[in-house]
């Protein structure tokens, strides 16, 4: 079979997903952000990555970006017969950047792309896999570090979430999922940001959530508890004295009777 080759940009809106082809993405103009198996990294202009198979990545385009993208399943010509070794480039995600030389033939499978009336052909695309296997060989390097492969979490917009759903089952993969990462990978930018883990996150927002409902509405303590998320009013105290060193119950009582 042939490989597919185009030219598009990828949506400004996270996206995750995988697919059964192997996929070359190289960075044409503007820039777009890829965690590929928990491996995050930045396709910039004339960068790229490997996405193996069956990989499940997310992407996210950074504004107007522009991007050259080649789909390979496993039996196309460039993978298979005398190309059989370019399929080392696919043994694991990886980033890459394209040296000076191998620009001038990136800007040829460009202009070709744009003036031929059909794709370009397999030796084209061979050929690019050729000069990027002779560069890099069986193993890629770890991916650039920029400052935008290191964005920072939207801790707001995961507390607004929490909040909306203090009554429900909350776990991290649901976290995760908001923001279109891995459980791992969530979790360890999340402690190394904020200092707490995920699940301390919650706790402290069903927490603040059932003192304010405490101190400042008439509501049984039954009530609050289960409003903030809690198995019953047993559970909920035992948590509130935990964390503030005294119970609901106490907390509705006159300051003098504390």
């Amino acid at each position: 079979m042939t490989g597919i080759i185009r030219l598009a940009p990828l949506d400004n809106a996270i996206q995750h997903h995988h697919h059964d082809y192997h996929q070359i993405v190289i960075g044409l103009s503007g820039y777009a952000e890829f965690e590929i198996a928990g491996q995050g990294g930045v396709v910039a202009p004339l960068s790229g990555c490997m996405v193996p198979a069956n990989i499940e990545h997310y992407y996210e385009g950074i504004g107007d970006n522009r991007q050259l993208i080649i789909d390979l399943p496993d039996d196309a010509a460039a993978l298979t017969g005398t190309h059989r070794q370019l399929r080392a480039l696919f043994d694991r995600p990886g980033y890459f950047a394209i040296d000076e030389s191998l620009q001038h033939y990136l800007q040829f499978l460009v202009q070709e792309m744009a003036q031929a009336r059909h794709a370009p052909g397999d030796l084209l695309v061979t050929t690019l896999l050729s000069s990027l296997h002779a560069r890099l060989g069986a193993t890629l390097p770890p991916p650039p570090v920029t400052r935008r492969a290191s964005r920072s979490l939207d801790i707001q917009r995961l507390e607004h979430f929490v909040l909306a759903r203090l009554d429900q089952r909350l776990s991290v993969s649901d976290l995760a999922n908001l923001v279109c990462l891995s459980e791992a990978h969530f979790s360890e930018r999340f402690r190394d940001q904020t200092g707490i883990t995920p699940y301390q996150f919650v706790m402290r927002l069903r927490l603040a959530t059932a003192r304010d409902l405490t101190d400042l509405t008439d509501l049984p303590l039954a009530d609050i508890a289960e409003r903030t998320g809690f198995a019953n009013q047993s559970a909920l105290s035992n948590a509130f004295r935990r964390r503030y060193g005294h119970s609901p119950v106490q907390l509705r009582r006159p300051s003098s009777a504390r």
